[in-house]
């Protein structure tokens, strides 16, 4: 099946249809699905071009179950056929620079680059550096709703969770953050309609 036989939602489209589902139809999502969703998210931009996210995608039942328990037995971590961690790690992040600065770069200006972010964030505490990272997983969050919904897929974020069981569970770096754990699937309801401010009451020009 090609791009062009799939009938995707717009932009506006999936940002109006878009709503937080928490009972979900049986089945798994096909890999190649999540993988275009996915394959969305990771263009999303982050400050110096870092991209700090990673994806982890939980389908498992025993190990949802897990999960489950650690995000205080949220419906639908149960309900979902699949669950994606969205995870930050600063440290593989900063480890892995040749692969985020951008490759047509003069060598001088790439180098340059690379030494300029290394004393950045080596000037910060480890913790207010992750915390960093976790603030640029937000943009990746976004997509991550959006592109699902385009694609049909349904979704729910959650941040009530308790993150050192989450990670303890799923094995993830000390020094990871999560923004969220998004359940993904076909929703098996209709979810509360959207109800959100007025674009008057939140946009000023100066």
């Amino acid at each position: 099946m090609t791009e062009t036989a799939v009938d995707f939602l717009s932009v506006r489209e999936a940002a109006e249809q878009r709503r937080s589902i928490r009972a979900y139809e049986p089945g798994p999502i096909p890999r190649e699905e999540l993988e275009e969703i996915l394959d969305v998210v990771r263009r999303a931009p982050s400050a110096f071009n870092v991209q700090p996210w990673r994806f982890l995608v939980v389908e498992s039942p025993e190990l949802k179950a897990q999960l489950a328990a650690a995000a205080f037995n949220q419906r639908q971590v149960h309900s979902a056929p699949a669950v994606i961690v969205l995870y930050t790690d600063m440290e593989d992040a900063l480890a892995n620079l040749d692969a985020v600065v951008h490759p047509g770069m003069p060598p001088e200006q790439r180098e340059s680059t690379k030494a300029t972010i290394r004393r950045m964030f080596s000037a910060q505490p480890a913790d207010e550096r992750e915390a960093w990272g976790a603030g640029q997983g937000y943009i990746a969050l976004g997509y991550l709703l959006l592109a699902a919904e385009a694609r049909g897929y349904q979704t729910s974020p959650m941040s009530g969770f308790d993150l050192a069981k989450v990670k303890e569970v799923l094995g993830l770096p000390a020094n990871a953050r999560v923004p969220a754990l998004v359940a993904i699937g076909h929703a098996a309801e209709e979810g509360f309609p959207q109800h959100r401010l007025p674009l008057a009451s939140l946009m000023k020009v100066a």
